[in-house]
């Protein structure tokens, strides 16, 4: 499949681009915001084909930044290099991915082999992530423009980063397109041998299957692993419900914490039954092994809503929910949403309780959410005790305002 990549990187015109912008793109840029969107361009030298170099000049001619060209996208251009020109060749790509792993080191001394390698935008990479499950790689590519600079990308990869396999996913919204165009699909082999259908890699300490062929995302939801982990510190002795769970990784965690039961509720029963393999391989920790673990397959809301009616408490409720805004437009539905949630969560919450509550919207601002919640809980009579408030992990960082979507906050309410 190298050859492949090798001869669609061939068939690019190599000609650059020459771009002119708007004057409040212009500024955005000279603040290193990494997207151009389709109407901030003023003018540009050729018509662009995808993965195309654009080179950005200021109203003064000079060299304002470069990215890759995607005419089938708002986002027109995503910015790779800012204010200095520079050759974006191998070399480029290659010490760009090293100066990723570098900021992941310390979690290779954490007993974790599993995490993002690289993070789109916010590592220098718009619209690409590179996640490692032990020694399996997954390359997933939300914009088409990277395609004809994808094997760059694999060959430092393979130079830097030990590996079985790498595995290459697609944004739903640009499948077709790419599979038409350059007859790539979604969870194809790029290079190495990969048969099983899972693979297994460890967090803090805890094994986790993964299937990163078909899996959500990459296969695995890493963003959450510090707050997996502070959930660890607070379940002691709980019983817990676990909302929108899965394969388990809330769960699993509360488990080896020391929970007395933990119950797993998702919509999709094959996710439950990975979050089941999922304890029986930690099954030789002693906490795993003696807590009552149940799934339930349901719908999270109306399982609340039962919940309530049956009268049925726990000494914590942890609520991850999916992105519910994928636009503005859906915004007041989605803090709506999460003040249904907390409602509903409060509800089946004992005294001295714990809500665990995140969100994932990019739309929806920190603020916004935390004061969704916060407010809502306020209308339920009752003491409450912020914990703490929680955002990206190291493998996860905001370099740009768009880039901050994960928000969590742990609360007791008495």
């Amino acid at each position: 499949m190298i050859r492949k990549l090798e001869e669609i990187a061939n068939h690019l015109s190599n000609r650059n681009i020459a771009v002119r912008v708007s004057a409040q793109a212009e500024r955005m840029i000279k603040k290193r915001h990494p997207w151009v969107f389709e109407n901030s361009i003023t003018s540009q030298s050729l018509s662009g084909e995808t993965g195309d170099l654009a080179v950005i000049f200021d109203s003064k001619r000079k060299f304002l930044a470069a990215g890759l060209y995607d005419p089938h996208s708002i986002i027109r251009i995503r910015i790779l290099q800012f204010q200095e020109p520079k050759n974006i060749d191998r070399d480029w790509y290659c010490e760009r991915i090293k100066l990723s792993l570098e900021k992941r080191n310390q979690l290779q001394g954490q007993n974790t082999n599993g995490y993002r390698l690289v993070h789109g935008e916010n590592d220098g990479f718009p619209g690409l992530v590179v996640d490692r499950y032990d020694k399996v790689l997954v390359v997933k590519v939300y914009t088409a423009s990277w395609i004809p600079n994808l094997s760059r990308v694999v060959d430092c990869l393979k130079e830097l980063v030990p590996f079985s396999a790498i595995i290459f996913r697609v944004s739903r919204k640009i499948q077709k397109f790419v599979e038409d165009k350059y007859e790539l699909s979604d969870g194809m082999l790029l290079d190495g041998d990969f048969q099983q259908e899972t693979v297994i890699f460890k967090e803090n300490g805890i094994s986790f299957e993964v299937d990163p062929i078909h899996g959500h995302k990459t296969g695995f939801y890493l963003d959450q692993r510090e707050n997996r982990a502070l959930v660890e510190q607070l379940s002691a002795g709980e019983n817990v419900l676990n909302v929108f769970a899965y394969n388990g990784g809330f769960s699993l965690y509360a488990a080896k914490g020391g929970a007395k039961s933990v119950t797993s509720v998702d919509i999709n029963r094959h996710a439950l039954d990975s979050a089941e393999r999922n304890f029986e391989l930690n099954i030789q920790n002693e906490n795993v092994k003696v807590c009552q673990h149940h799934t339930i397959e349901a719908d999270a809301f109306s399982y609340l809503v039962k919940v309530k009616e049956e009268a049925q408490l726990y000494d914590m409720v942890i609520l991850d929910p999916p992105m519910f805004a994928h636009n503005e437009h859906q915004i007041s539905l989605a803090i709506k949403k999460y003040r249904q949630l907390t409602q509903l969560g409060a509800q089946v919450l004992s005294p001295e309780g714990i809500l665990v509550q995140a969100s994932c919207s990019s739309r929806v601002s920190s603020s916004e959410f935390y004061e969704s919640v916060l407010s809502e809980l306020s209308l339920t009579g009752r003491k409450i005790e912020e914990l703490c408030r929680t955002g990206h992990a190291l493998d996860h960082p905001v370099n740009f305002p768009e880039g901050e979507y994960l928000k969590c906050i742990f609360v007791r309410v008495s």
